[in-house]
């Protein structure tokens, strides 16, 4: 499971009023929720996309800390969907991921993975026995 911070002053509540329609939207309808760091997560069981083998995203609220989107894309091998004639799904697939993450959070690719960066850093920095 992977956790996006919001652009600096916004909030995830703010830019996705309705979380389950907007992963449905993207994604293909929920089958349930799941439970992740106390917060309830939509499960996509049976994606639009072929790529996709299950999603799972939402909200995982934090107490006195701005809320993040938590995402988890499990993906089907490359050469079972390439052998099933369905290569040209795998660039969709890319974009519905992107797309959605960019509308979730207000941050492009290059942003979500410069911060990614800085958050490994500043972890690799903090010693653990401190």
């Amino acid at each position: 499971m992977r956790e996006y911070k919001m652009r600096r002053g916004e909030h995830l509540e703010e830019r996705v009023p309705d979380m389950k329609a907007k992963i449905e939207d993207f994604f293909g309808e929920v089958s349930g929720t799941e439970e992740y760091k106390g917060s309830d997560l939509y499960v996509v069981e049976d994606p639009d996309n072929p790529v996709f083998e299950r999603i799972t995203a939402g909200t995982v609220e934090y107490d006195g800390k701005k809320d993040k989107l938590g995402v988890d894309f499990e993906e089907r091998p490359a050469e079972d969907v390439i052998a099933e004639g369905k290569a040209d799904a795998a660039a969709d697939a890319v974009d519905a991921k992107n797309d959605f993450l960019e509308e979730c959070t207000g941050r492009d690719a290059k942003s979500r993975r410069d911060s990614m960066k800085r958050s490994v850093e500043d972890d690799a920095e903090t010693p653990d026995n401190v």
